[in-house]
């Protein structure tokens, strides 16, 4: 009895967002500290007893960790082109990998907020029919997300007309 080993493509050329996306995610990290230990201190304001500052330490704390793993965070976001899928791998402890086959894509979404254009970076959402696709692929360069997304759109056309 012979048995078949099941052969794994090993040379994926793995693609990282840009490194600006990290002062972008860092930004809006600080803001949100800011606005939620600002909203966590009212109770001290207003009864003005020391351990009342608890919850806004608390929620200072988790922002604060929060920021420190953004950089590797941002870096374990990458994506690879396959011959009939695009592959999202993200995560540091909890690594998630996402297959999304071209012939599935419905929609293929470019957004750019406020500090992701300053930056000069967009945003990929790629939406199929399943419910719980919501697949994102942040902080790529403005021009890269546009070729991405033609290019998506395309492999997407083909594969549903069976060319």
């Amino acid at each position: 009895m012979t048995e078949t080993a099941v052969t794994r493509p090993t040379e994926i050329e793995w693609h990282g967002v840009s490194p600006k996306y990290i002062a972008v995610d860092l930004i809006g990290t600080a803001v949100s500290a800011l606005i939620f230990t600002a909203a966590a201190t009212v109770p001290y304001w207003l009864i003005q007893e020391p351990w009342a500052l608890i919850p806004s330490a608390a929620v200072l704390l988790v922002h604060l960790v929060v920021l420190v793993l953004t950089p590797r965070r941002i870096r374990s976001i990458r994506y690879a082109l396959r011959a009939d899928d695009l592959l999202v791998r993200r995560g540091i402890m909890f690594t998630r990998l996402v297959a999304v086959p071209y012939g599935r894509m419905q929609l293929v979404d470019v957004n750019r907020g406020p500090i992701a254009r300053a930056f000069g970076l967009s945003e990929l959402k790629f939406v199929t029919a399943a419910a719980s696709s919501n697949i994102l692929l942040p902080g790529l360069p403005a021009e890269e997300a546009d070729d991405l997304r033609d290019r998506l759109v395309a492999l997407a056309e083909s594969r549903r007309t069976g060319l």
